[in-house]
């Protein structure tokens, strides 16, 4: 999203404003399209290729982009300049600067080694071992630790704007959202979906679902999976490449050099151990599962958790899910629809309290005409015991601290939390502060309370999503390493568009209603609701009252009714939001939504 349209003339277009202008377009559709229709003229147009590249005699015939030469802070130059060199770069996720011209408008990834083309002119240092201003000396200009969203987002930023970047990373590449996240999971949501709609198929004239000609290959699936999931690790592999940054495979911890500097120790899995140091050091080592050991052990010892869900060589006849999260949620009802008889153990009465009212209330009803057995006000798991006959393969019995049981289960599932991925670092041996969860503690430019340290993503706390990781990540990059446009760039967390992919999905945007009452107060906010059925549901020969239900929720604040939170569960709720999303940051109204 653009946060400012940049014009040729180099005044900036601010959607924000448009939405006041009297001019204006009064819908907030019609102004995301304004936007979309602006940041495609400037990036596609002929005309506005000539323009850009005016100051040059030789205009290539694909667009190419002008990297600046020395001038300026950290050898950057004010626009206006002519450029000193040129590079491709892709048509993907490009940022638009403030009060530039066009010729500005700077791609997030670049085409071909940073290295091998900058000159030395344009880069804040070139190759290992450079002498700092502080008269130390320097490997990289940023070492990232970890090579998740987040960790190479920032990294390759970093290295567009020429700085000489390098990741340590034990694991795979992509970290949890690529591995055991948000890929995966969609990919098992997505065949949950189709399960659905097999099922669904005799509503729409189709026959076959109940004579067996309908097969599932749990196996199939996972291994398509899995080979999904290596083909992206490869990718992020590539790309760190082609963007010059250096890849250290081990074990990365923060410490103390000779002289009381930060240093980065990266131990390799043949206890092998090199020392680095950064200019800036970038902690992104995410988050990973927590597990409650229950009363006696059991729980740790005979459960799996969220990344273990992945690793299931069967799907489970029995499963038991365990947490009121997200997490908990999608797995249970992926599950489900595939054809586990799958119970939802909640510690209090609703999955997804801390969501608005409305989807919580929905989705409980939806989840148990899905035919998932809520398990509500249990207080969690207090141990589980494996039958002795089937030993180590046979089934378990969980038992909960009300006193219930459920027998004759598979596979039990705890997705009842996530703690950052920060053992391992020597936080503490560096006097980087953490809060009671282990949560590294940043402000709002993801500075720690260390010189040079950073830290963004899951280890921060922060809206623990992966988009959110990545744009921290670029601004840092941005801040750190970019021109003087970008000395004040961080990253905004209001108005985060979230999306749930329960059955059915949820999309939500800012405050719930009790949220809103509490900062506007009751008198101020006023609240639109809708409830209908999906036309998909129209020919079902179905009680209109049995038919899935749609749910949708606005919430406004003040004379103006502006737009604060923005709630929406049923079919299409996850692709409709992004737009939404959009029309709450330029400032939308409910007269907006209305036009």
């Amino acid at each position: 999203m653009l946060a400012s349209l940049a014009c040729a003339s180099g005044a900036a277009v601010r959607p924000a404003a448009l939405l006041r202008s009297p001019s204006s377009p009064s819908s907030a559709a019609s102004l995301v399209a304004l936007a979309v229709r602006l940041a495609t003229t400037s990036l596609a147009s002929p005309s506005l290729a000539a323009a850009s590249s005016s100051s040059s005699s030789d205009v290539p015939e694909r667009w190419r982009f002008a990297r600046r030469g020395n001038g300026g802070p950290r050898g950057r130059s004010d626009c206006g300049e002519a450029p000193s060199q040129s590079r491709d770069f892709s048509a993907a996720a490009y940022a638009s600067l403030r009060s530039v011209s066009t010729r500005r408008i700077r791609p997030a990834f670049l085409r071909g080694s940073v290295r091998s083309n900058a000159t030395d002119a344009d880069a804040t240092s070139r190759g290992d071992g450079d002498d700092g201003d502080d008269g130390k000396r320097y490997d990289f200009d940023l070492l990232v630790i970890g090579a998740g969203s987040g960790g190479i987002a920032a990294a390759r930023r970093a290295a567009s704007h020429g700085a000489n970047v390098a990741v340590a990373e034990r694991g795979k590449l992509g970290g949890t959202c690529v591995n055991v996240g948000c890929v995966p999971k969609k990919v098992m949501y997505n065949a949950a979906s189709i399960s659905e709609t097999l099922h669904d198929m005799h509503h729409h004239g189709f026959t076959g679902y109940d004579s067996g000609a309908v097969g599932f290959d749990w196996n199939y699936l996972t291994r398509a999976r899995d080979a999904y999931v290596a083909r992206l690790n490869g990718i992020y592999e590539r790309n760190l490449a082609s963007s010059g940054v250096t890849q250290l495979r081990g074990r990365a911890a923060l410490d103390r050099g000779e002289d009381g500097g930060v240093v980065v120790r990266v131990a390799t899995s043949d206890d092998r151990q090199s020392t680095y140091r950064a200019r800036h050091v970038l902690v992104a080592a995410g988050g990973r599962p927590s597990v409650p050991p229950g009363s006696d052990g059991s729980v740790a010892k005979l459960a799996i958790d969220s990344d273990g869900f992945f690793d299931l060589a069967s799907l489970p006849r029995r499963a038991v899910v365990v947490g009121a999260g997200y997490i908990a949620v999608e797995l249970a009802g992926v599950l489900q629809a595939l054809g586990s008889d799958t119970h939802l153990v909640l510690r209090k009465e609703r999955a997804l309290r801390n969501f608005d009212d409305m989807l919580s209330e929905t989705l409980d009803e939806e989840m148990v005409r899905h035919g998932i057995r809520v398990v509500r006000n249990t207080g969690g798991v207090d141990r589980i015991e494996e039958e002795e006959e089937g030993g180590k393969d046979g089934t378990k019995t969980v038992f909960l601290n009300d006193g219930g049981t459920i027998e004759g289960v598979d596979v039990v599932v705890v997705a009842a939390g996530r703690v950052p991925s920060v053992e391992s670092l020597n936080l503490d041996g560096v006097g980087v502060d953490q809060n009671e969860g282990g949560y590294i503690m940043v402000n709002e430019y993801s500075e720690t309370n260390v010189d040079g340290v950073f830290a963004v993503g899951d280890v921060t706390g922060n809206v623990e999503l992966t988009p959110m990781a990545i744009a921290a990540g670029r601004r840092l990059a941005d801040r750190l390493f970019g021109p003087p446009s970008f000395r004040d760039a961080k990253v905004s967390y209001e108005n985060v568009p979230t999306v749930v992919f329960s059955h059915p999905p949820i999309g939500t945007v800012g405050l719930t209603e009790r949220e809103a009452v509490d900062r506007y107060g009751r008198d101020n906010v006023k609240i639109y609701r809708s409830k209908f059925s999906n036309l998909y549901y129209g020919p079902w020969r179905v009680d209109p009252d049995e038919k899935p239900k749609t749910a949708m929720k606005l919430v406004c604040a003040g004379r103006d009714e502006l737009v604060v939170g923005l709630h929406v569960i049923g079919m299409g709720s996850d692709e409709m939001l992004q737009g939404f999303g959009v029309a709450m940051k330029m400032g939308a109204t409910k007269a907006d939504f209305d036009s």
